[in-house]
């Protein structure tokens, strides 16, 4: 009698919770789909009769824990803990996003497939999932607000039926279909501008029609035009426009000569850069009979010829600042008023706003005075013109530049001593060919003539400032634009005071005295070292970013209860706003609306935050450029950034950067730790920290990504 076989019992070991996250999974990608256990298994994959019962017993007790709702009897969806939230989207080079508000410290994830056409910077509502509280907030966008950008930046690649513009994936990751009638000339290769004309629902793709063709890539041109569109700046200005420029007077008449303070007969000098063309700030030095010198801050009168809603007063509002690229200026205004009647020029009648001050031996001010005056500048410095004086003591005016130099320098010593902190980069600048191809990197450094010209600039806008913003007690003061900055971050300081302490450095974080002091001692200390630009660089990121606003809280780094923008009306919105305003207090008026102005702070902030990122592309275009034939050789560095996709490299030679990737790094897996700026090795230990000396060589110089690839020697 043969004994019957045993079947095999089939065990299912079965890990309920990892099967509870993978079910929670299914509903957060079909966030507005309804499953029972059987649609749930065929997602998954499951044919297995214990894993599918397992399902129909999770589904419920998942809609006990608010993760799903049972919309009916064995049918469930996902629920929403959070409802609704907007923010703006911010891509990953892979395509998903973060979204981010104002109101949530978290970010929101949204995978691709939940990104519904919303692109990079579009400001969107967004549906949050449930969620456990360890876990990163995720969502769905389910409405597009507002699109950041009509127009996108890319390469057009033609077939013989359609064509597509093919953009830098961040910026846009697809590619957008151009019907023949829309190519407006554009040939195979070229660098074009296209604007998005609709996106049917279904289509993965857009569909797009060129603006502009900017011309052959490499080209300097191109690529300088390409960047300005890149972040919506203009690239000249409308023909109207120029029309209108062209329509004002240059003569000066003499209605408005009586209406001014005469500074004619006043030795006078502008200080500027050698490239400089606008010439928006002069100073003016007088002794006085009693001792005392009077000091004139004289600032070009932009509102005298932009008058208020005129078309040029509303094209220097949308634009609101001039932009400085690596080899040109894109000016708020048109030539002819800010080379030509704004700028002051040597040996020419001027209108101007001033500032003037009666100020002793100790620069101490003991009288103040502000209003429309008209100069004639006796000369024309450059910066390197006036540092000469000072070092010689001798040349054109060089009493007046001497004096003036003594008052800046104790002006300087006081603002220092009154909490002041001294952040002062070095400016890296290019040698170009006539072609803008870059020769050679150099820095520009801060020296006295700097320092000179700009306590009288700083004194100006401090004292403008408290003119309007300083009051008696229980008065509210009237509607000013002030330049603001608030108080470091706590976390961050600490962070940062942390770090340092790696390279024997410290701070003291007791109180705001204290920070102030110990910053400033820590950044005399790293001068000329070679953590220098690191330490400078994480000092500026624990601290606040300026802003325009109408709420005045002072000027935290400058250590100024008041502070404005009056200087620079050439090449700043907010100066212009500021004179207008002070005009109409110092005639008695009353105080304007705040709503209205606050309104303008913030555009204003938004191009400003345009320009310095725009600046930044180009400088980063010319050092990816400058080194694009040195693919291979080998350079030493300084690791000056760290992420969890690898470590940035400042080279030591010209301060250009570029990335190791952490697939480069193969010896070990490599982990993110941000609290001590570092990759740090799972098994080896290993670090890549922050400040570290490393030897490099370049990989790839991508002019398209502007981005330079190294990878370790």
């Amino acid at each position: 009698m043969t004994k019957k076989k045993k079947k095999k019992k089939t065990s299912t070991n079965i890990n309920k919770s990892a099967l509870s996250n993978k079910i929670l999974g299914i509903f957060t990608n079909y966030p507005t789909k309804t499953f029972n256990y059987k649609q749930i298994s065929k997602k998954m994959g499951i044919d297995n009769s214990a894993i599918r019962k397992e399902i129909n017993n999770i589904l419920p007790q998942l809609a006990k824990d608010n993760q799903i709702s049972e919309i009916y009897q064995g049918k469930y969806k996902l629920k929403s803990k959070g409802g609704y939230v907007i923010g703006k989207v911010d891509l990953t080079q892979k395509g998903a996003g973060f979204i981010i508000c104002d109101d949530r410290e978290e970010d929101i994830f949204v995978s691709q497939s939940n990104l519904n056409q919303a692109l990079n910077g579009d400001l969107v509502k967004v549906y949050l999932y449930a969620q456990k509280k360890s876990e990163q907030a995720k969502g769905e966008v389910v409405e597009i607000i507002e699109r950041s950008k009509k127009n996108i930046i890319g390469i057009i690649e033609i077939s013989k039926n359609y064509a597509f513009v093919v953009s830098p994936k961040k910026q846009m990751p697809y590619d957008i279909f151009v019907p023949p009638s829309k190519l407006k000339k554009a040939k195979n290769g070229q660098k074009v501008i296209v604007r998005i004309t609709h996106w049917p629902k279904n289509f993965k793709n857009p569909f797009g029609e060129i603006v502009e063709i900017l011309g052959n890539p490499g080209n300097n041109e191109t690529e300088m035009h390409a960047i300005l569109a890149e972040f919506d700046l203009p690239i000249k200005f409308p023909e109207n426009i120029e029309q209108a420029a062209n329509r004002i007077s240059d003569k000066i008449t003499k209605e408005d000569i009586s209406e001014r303070r005469d500074f004619r007969d006043t030795t006078t000098i502008t200080i500027d850069p050698d490239d400089a063309k606008d010439f928006d700030d002069a100073l003016s030095l007088k002794k006085l009979k009693n001792g005392n010198y009077e000091i004139g801050i004289h600032i070009a009168d932009v509102s005298h010829y932009i008058k208020k809603d005129s078309i040029l007063d509303k094209e220097a509002y949308k634009r609101g600042t001039s932009v400085y690229l690596v080899d040109r200026v894109v000016p708020m205004l048109p030539e002819r008023l800010s080379n030509g009647i704004c700028s002051l020029r040597p040996n020419e009648d001027k209108l101007c706003y001033s500032a003037v001050f009666e100020i002793d031996d100790d620069a101490n001010i003991r009288n103040e005075w502000f209003g429309r005056t008209i100069i004639n500048s006796n000369r024309r410095f450059t910066y390197d013109e006036a540092q000469n004086i000072i070092d010689t003591g001798k040349g054109d005016y060089y009493e007046e530049v001497l004096i003036m130099n003594k008052i800046a320098q104790i002006l300087r010593k006081k603002r220092f001593d009154n909490g002041s902190i001294a952040f002062e980069r070095a400016e890296v600048k290019f040698n170009l060919d006539e072609k803008g191809n870059p020769l050679g990197i150099f820095f520009k450094e801060h020296n006295l003539s700097n320092e000179l010209v700009e306590e009288f600039m700083l004194l100006a806008n401090k004292k403008v400032a408290e003119y309007v913003g300083k009051v008696e007690k229980n008065k509210k003061a009237k509607t000013f634009v002030y330049r603001i900055h608030d108080k470091p971050n706590p976390e961050k300081l600490e962070t940062f005071s942390k770090f340092i302490t790696k390279f024997g450095y410290k701070i003291n974080t007791e109180s705001q005295e204290k920070i102030t002091n110990s910053v400033n001692k820590l950044l005399l200390q790293v001068k000329g070292e070679k953590t220098q630009d690191i330490i400078e660089t994480l000092a500026v990121r624990s601290m606040s970013k300026a802003e325009y606003s109408t709420h005045n809280i002072g000027h935290y780094g400058l250590s100024f209860k008041y502070y404005t923008h009056f200087t620079s009306p050439i090449r700043r919105y907010p100066d212009i706003m500021v004179h207008r305003l002070l005009s109409h207090y110092l005639n008695n008026g009353k105080s304007k609306s705040q709503e209205k102005y606050e309104t303008k702070c913030k555009d204003n902030l938004e191009m400003e935050k345009r320009a310095a990122e725009a600046e930044r592309a180009s400088i980063k275009y010319k050092q990816v450029e400058f080194l694009k034939d040195r693919v291979g050789e080998e350079f030493e560095g300084i690791i000056s950034g760290v992420t969890e996709w690898g470590v940035y490299v400042e080279l030591n030679d010209n301060k250009c950067e570029g990335l190791v990737h952490i697939r480069e790094l193969d010896d070990d897996f490599y982990i993110f730790d941000e609290p001590n700026y570092r990759l740090l090795g799972k098994e080896t230990k290993k670090s890549y920290q922050l400040g570290d000396n490393i030897k490099i060589k370049i990989a790839r110089a991508d002019l398209a990504l502007k981005q330079l690839d190294f990878v370790l020697v």
